[in-house]
C-alpha cells in the first residue's frame, strides 16, 4: 500500500530535506505526494519555467525508492498571470470580480488559464512522464467553487445551445413564461448569480436555469480536469491519473467526474463529531463512484486540523482506526496532509507527521510509525479487494441540486441528511452497502433505497420498475417523482412517474415547522411498537393498489396512510410519506432485510463497526473499535485467524480502545 502524503520540500532549506528522509524511513513511509502548489516556482515568468528544484526532490525521492505523486500543480495561480491576465480570475455569485489571493481562484472558462495550464502540464509530463518512480499523476488538487464571470457566461450560452438547439425548447425547459421572462435570443440567457435570477447559491428563482448552471459548472472544472489529463497522456499513457475529490462535495457531479479518472482518491476529514456512519458512507460513496473499485485517500491529518471551528486532536489510536475504516470500506493507500507542519500561513496548525518541533519523538509521529510497520506487513493482502453488497443506495448530484433548489414545502430538507437517515439503518446492522449512480445495474442487488428521489429523468422509472418486476424490492420517500431533468413537475399526480410502481396518489404536503409533531402507528401490531412521531414532512396520499402498513394518528388527516407497500411483478415497492423517528425507520429497514434474507454482521455495542472485503474468494473481515472504551464484540471468529498478529480467533472478543482487529478464515 502507499503510505505517506503531501510532502513539500520547497517551503524548506535543503538540510531539513536530509533529515525528513532520515525521520520517514523510520515510519516506513514509502510514498510521497509532491508539486501540488508549485506553479509559481516552476514557472516564475511568462516565458520562463524552472524546474531544477523539482529535479532535485524527484532525484532525493527516487533515491530513497520512493513511490511518487506527481502534482500538476494548477490549483494555484501565479501572482504574474493574475496581474498581467486578470481573466483568469473568478466572478462570484455576487458580481464581485477576484484579485490575485488564496487558491482554487481560476475561471475554469478562461482561454489565458487554459492556455497557461496546458503549457506546463504539457512540459511536466514531457519531462517526468516516463519516470519509474511516478506512480499517479494528480490533477490540480480539490476542484471546487464557481465563476459568474463573462467568460462563463459566453460559455454557458454555448453549452445551453448545444443541450437545447433552440431558443424556444430553452423557454420551455426553463418555464420561462413565469414572471413573463421568454428568451428571443441566447445573448438573453444570463448566468444564475445575485446579478440576474440567482436568489441564493441554495435557491433560484428560476430551478431550472439554476441546476443547468451547476451542471455547466460542473462540466467546466471537468473539461480542465480532462485538458491536463489529455495533455498528460501525449506523453505518458500508462501511469494512473486521479485528482482529490472531497466525499459528497455538492458543486460537482462525482459520478460524471470518475468516468474520467483512472483511480478515484478523496480527502476525510471529519470533525469532532461527524457520526461514524457519515464517514463510512462517504468512503462507500467514493467506493460506488467507479462501480466498486477501490479508491485512494490522498489525505486525512494524522492529528488534527485547522480549519473547523472546533479542531480537536484525535485520541491516541484514532488515526489508526479511522485508517482500517477507510481501508474496510474500500481503500488501498492511507496518505496524509501533510508531513512535515508549514511554518506559516493558514495551515500552520494542521497536523503532520512531522510537528513543529522538527524531531520524530513525539506522539502523533509514533503512532503514524506503528501505522506504517503495519501497512508494509499486509504487503499487497488487500489490494484490489471487492466489496459484496446486496443494498444500494441511489445518490445523485441533479437530485442533490434540485431538491435544494427548490422553494417549498421546507427549507430544512437536506439531500445528504436524507441519504444518511437510511444508510444509518443499514451501518447499524452492519450490513455492507454500495452508494450508486442512477444507471448502475440494479439486478446486482436485493434491495435498493431511494430517498427523495425528486427528480426523476427519462427512463428511469421504467429501469426501477423493471427491478421491482424481477423481484427486487424497492424504497422510496416523500418528495420523490415530482419533477423532471428541468425542475418542471410531473403533471397528473404526484409521485408522477413512480405513481403506478408504488400504487399511491399523494393530494397534498404538509410542512411541519420545526416544532410540531404528527405521530404514526402500524396498522398490524407485528411491529415491535405501536406508535412513533413523525415530523418535518406528511404526505397526504390516497392507496390505488398499494396495501398501507402505517397510518397518521393525529391532525384532520388522522387515518390516512403514512407507509405503504405495493406488491408489483416478483417484487415490491415500498413509500415511507413522512420522516419518522430514527427507531421507525431502523424497524422497517429491519424488516426489509429479514424479508429479503440479507444478513450482517448483526447489531454491535455503540462504537463497533464489522465490515468486509473479499479477494480471491478469501474474505476480509475488519472489526473496530471507535471508542475509548473496551467493547464486547457479538460475533463468533473461532473458526478464523488475525491478519496483523496471526493470533487464533476467539468465540468471544474483547476490544480495546479504538482496537482493530482483521480476521480471515483458517486455511
Amino acid at each position: 500500500m502507499l503510505y505517506g502524503g503531501d510532502y513539500n520540500p520547497e517551503q524548506w532549506p535543503r538540510e531539513i530535506w536530509d533529515e525528513d528522509m532520515r525521520i520517514f524511513k523510520k515510519a516506513a513511509i514509502n510514498t510521497a505526494t509532491i508539486n501540488v502548489f508549485s506553479w509559481a516556482n516552476l514557472q516564475p515568468s511568462e516565458n520562463e519555467y524552472d524546474f531544477s528544484e523539482l529535479d532535485e526532490i524527484i532525484e532525493m525521492l527516487t533515491n530513497e525508492n520512493y513511490d511518487i505523486v506527481l502534482g500538476t500543480s494548477t490549483a494555484a495561480l501565479p501572482a504574474w498571470m493574475c496581474r498581467k491576465y486578470p481573466d483568469v480570475t473568478r466572478v462570484d455569485f455576487e458580481g464581485r470580480k477576484h484579485h490575485f489571493s488564496h487558491r482554487h481562484n481560476h475561471c475554469p472558462n478562461s482561454s489565458n488559464f487554459q492556455l497557461f495550464a496546458q503549457k506546463l502540464v504539457s512540459k511536466l509530463a514531457e519531462r517526468y512522464g516516463n519516470h519509474p518512480n511516478v506512480k499517479i499523476w494528480h490533477i490540480s488538487n480539490e476542484y471546487s467553487g464557481e465563476c459568474y464571470c463573462d467568460n462563463c457566461a459566453k460559455a454557458f450560452r454555448d453549452w445551453v445551445r448545444d443541450k437545447y438547439k433552440t431558443i424556444e425548447a430553452v423557454n420551455e425547459a426553463w418555464n420561462m413564461t413565469f414572471w413573463g421572462h421568454r428568451l428571443y435570443d441566447w445573448e438573453d440567457i444570463i448566468p444564475p448569480n445575485y446579478l440576474g435570477d440567482g436568489i441564493s447559491d441554495t435557491a433560484a428563482a428560476f430551478a431550472g436555469l439554476s441546476i443547468d448552471y451547476r451542471r455547466f459548472n460542473s462540466d467546466s472544472l471537468l473539461a480542465n480536469f480532462v485538458m491536463e489529463k489529455e495533455e498528460i497522456r501525449r506523453y505518458d499513457e500508462t501511469t494512473p491519473v486521479t485528482t482529490n475529490l472531497m466525499g459528497a462535495y455538492k458543486p460537482l457531479d462525482y459520478f460524471k467526474w470518475a468516468k474520467e479518472m483512472d483511480i478515484v482518491s478523496w480527502d476525510n476529514y471529519p470533525s469532532h463529531n461527524t457520526p461514524l456512519s457519515h464517514t463510512a458512507m462517504n468512503h462507500d460513496l467514493m467506493r460506488g463512484l467507479k462501480y466498486g473499485q477501490s479508491f485512494m485517500l490522498m489525505e486525512q491529518t494524522p492529528s488534527q486540523q485547522n480549519w473547523q471551528p472546533y479542531n480537536s486532536l484525535k485520541r491516541p489510536g484514532k488515526m489508526r482506526v479511522q485508517s482500517y475504516q477507510t481501508i474496510a470500506h474500500g481503500a488501498d493507500t492511507i496518505q496524509f496532509f501533510q508531513m512535515r507542519r508549514s511554518k506559516g500561513a493558514t495551515e500552520k496548525f494542521h497536523g503532520a507527521v512531522i510537528e513543529h518541533v522538527g524531531h520524530e519523538e513525539t506522539r502523533v509521529f509514533r503512532e503514524a510509525a506503528e501505522l506504517g510497520k503495519e501497512l508494509a506487513q499486509l504487503e499487497d493482502t488487500l489490494i484490489g479487494a471487492e466489496t459484496k453488497a446486496r443494498v444500494g443506495i441511489l445518490f445523485d448530484w441533479d437530485n442533490y441540486w434540485a431538491l435544494e433548489y427548490t422553494s417549498g414545502p421546507t427549507v430544512d430538507l437536506y439531500y445528504v441528511d436524507q441519504i444518511q437517515r437510511y444508510y444509518e439503518t443499514l451501518y447499524h446492522n452492519n450490513v455492507a452497502v454500495d452508494i450508486i449512480p442512477l444507471d448502475a445495474d440494479l439486478e446486482k442487488y436485493d434491495l435498493v433505497l431511494a430517498p427523495v428521489l425528486y427528480m426523476i429523468k427519462e427512463g428511469v422509472a421504467e429501469k426501477i420498475e423493471r427491478f421491482v418486476e424481477n423481484g427486487g424490492t424497492f424504497l422510496t420517500t416523500y418528495m420523490s417523482g415530482i419533477v423532471d431533468q428541468s425542475d418542471n413537475v410531473h403533471l397528473g399526480g404526484y409521485p408522477g412517474p413512480l405513481r403506478e410502481l408504488l400504487g399511491i396518489w399523494v393530494e397534498e404536503v404538509d410542512a411541519l415547522a420545526p416544532e410540531k409533531r404528527n405521530t404514526v402507528e402500524f396498522v398490524k401490531d407485528e411491529w415491535d411498537k405501536n406508535s412513533y412521531e413523525c415530523r418535518m414532512l406528511c404526505d397526504l396520499l390516497h392507496l390505488e393498489g398499494a396495501e398501507a402498513v402505517a397510518h397518521y394518528s393525529s391532525d384532520f388527516y388522522k387515518g390516512m396512510p403514512a407507509v405503504t407497500k405495493n406488491a408489483f411483478g416478483k417484487g415490491e415497492a415500498w413509500y415511507v410519506a413522512t420522516l419518522p423517528e430514527q427507531e421507525m425507520l431502523q424497524e422497517i429497514i429491519d424488516h426489509l432485510l429479514e424479508t429479503k434474507g440479507i444478513v450482517g454482521f448483526g447489531v454491535q455495542p455503540e462504537g463497533i463497526e464489522i465490515t468486509s472485503r473479499s479477494k480471491e474468494d478469501k474474505e476480509y473481515i475488519f472489526v473496530m473499535n471507535h471508542t475509548e472504551e473496551e467493547k464486547n464484540v457479538t460475533y463468533n471468529f473461532e473458526d478464523y485467524q488475525e491478519l496483523l498478529s496471526s493470533a487464533e480467533g476467539k468465540e468471544t472478543l474483547q476490544l480495546e480502545p479504538f482496537g482493530v482487529r482483521i480476521y480471515t478464515k483458517k486455511a
